[in-house]
């Protein structure tokens, strides 16, 4: 355990200690004349000798003991080191902790949010939360060097798409049972072809034909595909899907509050729009270079390419797979939320947990109002030191 202090520029107020000692010096205890017969024998006019004198010395410390107390509360003490080091059993929700092996020296949580005792009734599904996430967040909360088991079924619900990398070795225990699961959508495993609404200006009207390829290779051939193309001037309408624009310069005001609003587009290279943040490679040529860049508008996803839409300039247009590609751009294929136990064990090499410091205000709160009570009864007694 070692203490600290978050602010400790305001120690600096410690110098409101020498305003009880200047209260002392200046303001002497109440003093009694006493008469008695020899006092006629006294020179009248003795010469006066001044000695620095503090009286009620006791009341003094009191008093400056509780203001040094305020100001080190108002330097936020705080005590590092103070973490529970037990071994923890962390066990996913679903499983029966009596049928575990007893360990009575370890800590018992469930493997969800806020990791709460397994004495408490299990989390329901709708609570669990991402399981890979809670094992990161349970590395990252204890202690350097304490042990950690976790106990989950044969497949795990609620995974991404990378093995948790932790700070520790962790004891990955596969048991019996069935991890509470949410019913997943076909449509969220599968997504549906994006509608395509294109809109272009006179010289890339011959653009508008990979786009119109990619629909129609995404459509059973007794279907319509669902593809919109038209100059820049007509409206995009009240649902667009995802937008098209092989247009130069700035975009209409319209589509620009559509896009901020939650829309998604795909620009031409030579299209004017400024994105919120640093843009990303998301498709990139044979060569490393990018093809197209991905930002943020608002609410809104853009795509921008980053080369003329022609075959010289892209050869992946008039390549086989440049639908499926484009699908991708477009509609991202949600990660992946189930895996086999025995395939998602923590890796190790992790960053080191930074454990939050203990605040040691609450305690020093409690000393503070006991130095007070000694202050007033040391104050307020009736038998205090008078000074002769």
């Amino acid at each position: 355990m070692s203490p600290a202090l978050l602010a400790p520029f305001a120690l600096g107020a410690l110098a409101v200690l020498a305003i009880p000692v200047v209260i002392h010096i200046a303001r002497r205890t109440q003093t009694r004349t006493i008469a008695f017969a020899a006092l006629r024998w006294l020179n009248p006019r003795p010469k006066r000798r001044r000695r620095l004198r503090i009286d009620e010395r006791r009341l003094l410390a009191a008093r400056l003991a509780l203001l040094a107390a305020i100001v080190l509360g108002l330097a936020q003490p705080v005590l590092r080191g103070l973490a529970d080091e037990r071994p923890v059993l962390a066990i996913a929700p679903g499983l029966d902790p009596a049928a575990l092996p007893a360990q009575p020296h370890a800590r018992r949580v469930w493997l969800a949010p806020g990791f709460p005792s397994v004495d408490q009734p299990a989390p329901t599904a709708s609570s669990t939360g991402n399981v890979a996430s809670l094992i990161r967040q349970l590395d990252a909360q204890l202690a350097p060097g304490t042990p950690l088991e976790v106990v989950v079924p044969p497949v795990l619900d609620g995974v991404d798409a990378e093995r948790p990398r932790l700070s520790r070795a962790v004891a990955w225990r596969i048991a019996e049972g069935t991890s509470p699961s949410v019913p997943i959508a076909v449509s969220a495993i599968v997504p549906a072809p994006p509608r395509l609404t294109v809109r272009y200006a006179p010289a890339a009207e011959r653009q508008v034909r990979y786009f119109r390829a990619a629909a129609s290779a995404w459509t059973s051939p007794d279907l319509r595909p669902a593809f919109d193309a038209a100059s820049t001037g007509r409206p995009l309408g009240s649902d667009p899907g995802v937008l098209v624009w092989l247009a130069p310069g700035a975009l209409p005001p319209e589509v620009v509050g559509w896009i901020r609003a939650g829309g998604v587009a795909l620009l031409s290279s030579d299209a004017v729009l400024a994105l919120d943040g640093e843009a990303v490679a998301v498709w990139r040529d044979a060569d490393g270079q990018p093809i197209a860049v991905q930002g943020l508008v608002g609410k809104g996803r853009v795509l921008r390419l980053t080369k003329a839409l022609t075959p010289a300039a892209i050869p992946a247009l008039v390549q086989a797979d440049f639908s499926d590609v484009l699908w991708r751009l477009l509609a991202p294929p949600p990660e992946p939320a189930r895996a086999a136990a025995v395939d998602h064990a923590p890796l190790t090499g992790g960053p080191a947990p930074q454990l939050a410091p203990v605040d040691a205000r609450p305690w020093l709160a409690l000393v503070i109002v006991v130095l007070f009570g000694v202050e007033r009864w040391l104050a307020t007694r009736r038998r205090r030191a008078v000074a002769p």
